[in-house]
């Protein structure tokens, strides 16, 4: 079976160009609004530690572990985005999650507030690249 041809869609460049601004404009806010959503992943881990990791907390940190992935990627920070990418792989699954090791979700947060405070967004910076490496080797190893 063949698949669906897709059609051409004809974009307006004055449009994409507006859009751009208009993202232009808002990109004053994208470092305090990844700063809130940091916070909230800090607050999450905060309650994992209080009351341990369990379904609950558990899904609760996959959640906003989730967030900081997918508006990293929206607000230009690739860096925060891999290494938020590398937590979610750790504790995503609800049937492993419970046994993740909590030093590694430790380190996994504690990475991405490091990076937004030395204000490191990109991958190609030499420290970024050797923390995510071992980030995710140690993630490997733990599921």
């Amino acid at each position: 079976m063949t698949p669906p041809r897709r059609r051409a869609v004809n974009v307006d460049p004055a449009m994409v160009a507006r859009a751009e601004a208009a993202l232009d404009r808002l990109s004053v806010y994208f470092g305090p609004w990844m700063n809130e959503e940091v916070s909230l992943l800090t607050a999450a881990r905060a309650r994992v530690h209080d009351e341990g990791l369990n379904p609950d907390t558990g899904e609760h940190l996959n959640i906003q572990a989730h967030e900081v992935k997918s508006l990293a990627a929206t607000f230009g920070f690739p860096i925060v985005t891999h290494i938020a990418g590398s937590l979610c792989k750790l504790i995503e699954d609800p049937d492993t999650r419970l046994r993740a090791p909590l030093f590694l979700v430790d380190a996994h947060i504690d990475a991405i507030g490091a990076a937004l405070r030395a204000g490191i967004r990109e991958l190609d910076h030499p420290t970024s690249v050797a923390l995510i490496h071992e980030l995710q080797a140690r993630v490997r190893e733990a599921i």
